[in-house]
């Protein structure tokens, strides 16, 4: 039997918060797992802001999501780089840094990497 399920990112079920105040990602939680809307404020970067919390040299999750709004650059551990704005599907392999483009925050919702995004 097939059930509905509503979840809201306003009362999320955890908010995981950047280093150095740039940002957060909450994360609800459904039965496939958990998927989550990142913030990302002006300035951020995952080298400086995420890096110290995941204790790896660049971004080890896969990310497969969709950007809300503001801009955001990735570039790959092997130099390719690829900019994403609103509207924009996201498919991320691991092995990057991420850096927010212009003065709006970045807001993103990513359905498969979240699970250890971020976690203290």
């Amino acid at each position: 039997m097939s059930a509905l399920v509503r979840k809201s990112f306003d009362s999320p079920d955890e908010t995981r918060l950047f280093e150095q105040g740039k940002g957060k990602l909450d994360l609800v939680n459904v039965a496939d797992g958990p998927v989550g809307r990142a913030v990302f404020e002006p300035g951020w970067r995952w080298s400086v802001h995420v890096k110290p919390i995941a204790g790896t040299d660049s971004c080890q999750a896969a990310h497969m999501g969709y950007c809300v709004s503001g801009r955001l650059v990735v570039a790959m551990d092997d130099g390719e780089q690829q900019e994403y704005g609103p509207g924009d599907f996201m498919s991320i392999p691991p092995g990057h840094d991420a850096w927010v483009v212009g003065d709006d925050p970045c807001v993103m919702v990513d359905w498969q990497g979240v699970a250890d995004y971020a976690k203290r």
